[in-house]
């Protein structure tokens, strides 16, 4: 779990949380907690380090499960979400990542086919962080972990969860979609989206870019644009939230950004 300013077990019982947990908080200090949970422990570890894709990776580090499920801290989970998590993994023994069923409970809808489904991109892209959970080991074997250029506390917008996913593709991780309910989110408030703004569109085209490639990031572009049209309509219009997104594909910051960090590590 990736959480900010916590000072107690509050927010493990709030969600409902009852196995092991390992709890990122960031936060104004170093430190470390352990809570017991109703069929496990966890595991608090307080940093100064900021950025929700930084606290996801040293989540992944920390832990020493067979299998993890990231969550956010606003989700509540259902009581039994352990065993239906394992079921799945039993059930499905090739698969090494699985993205379960989680109730948006703002839409109460899934974008996805009620059905067990192999995941190749660009289905993928209808895939939300909290819905992820993997094998570590395969995880750790195949060397993905989550972009830090990408996410919350990055100025860079989200899609972080898509470029996982395709890394963890590209990789050769079999990815599924299980339609068994686990928990339910509220996403009452957002770290990084404040609005349909021209920069909301701007970053989205510089994520695109990132991820895609420069000519599938204008195809999606006009797609993203025409098929979104009715959550943004009453913000901006379609022409400038298409040519802000073209405008982020061209000036490509993200790509400028890796290229930098590449150098350096030279």
């Amino acid at each position: 779990m990736s959480c900010m300013y916590q000072v107690d077990d509050g927010l493990i019982r709030q969600s409902h949380l009852t196995g092991d947990v390992v709890i990122i908080n960031q936060c104004d200090q170093q430190g470390y907690a352990e809570y017991i949970t109703q069929t496990g422990k966890a595991k608090m570890f307080f940093t100064e380090e900021r950025g929700l894709t930084k606290s996801r990776n040293m989540a992944i580090e920390k832990s020493d499960a067979d299998i993890c499920l990231l969550c956010d801290d606003d989700e509540v989970f259902v009581a039994d979400y352990e065993q239906k998590i394992l079921n799945a993994y039993h059930k499905l023994p090739k698969a090494d990542i699985i993205a379960f069923k989680v109730v948006d409970v703002r839409s109460q809808r899934s974008t996805l086919k009620d059905k067990v489904t192999r995941l190749h991109f660009p289905k993928t892209m209808k895939i939300s962080s909290w819905q992820i959970s993997f094998r570590r080991k395969c995880l750790l074997e195949s060397g993905v972990f989550f972009d830090e250029l990408l996410g919350a506390g990055t100025g860079n917008g989200a899609e972080e969860e898509l470029k996982f996913l395709c890394d963890c593709e590209r990789a050769g991780l079999i990815i599924y979609y299980v339609p068994v309910e686990i928990a339910a989110v509220t996403q009452k408030e957002s770290t990084w989206f404040e609005g349909y703004t021209e920069l909301f569109f701007e970053n989205r085209g510089a994520t695109t870019r990132y991820i895609l490639g420069n000519g599938l990031a204008y195809l999606y572009a006009l797609y993203y644009v025409v098929r979104k049209r009715k959550l943004y309509q009453n913000s901006i219009s379609s022409v400038k939230a298409l040519k802000a997104t073209f405008r982020g594909i061209r000036k490509n910051k993200i790509g400028k950004q890796a290229k930098a960090q590449q150098s350096k590590q030279f």
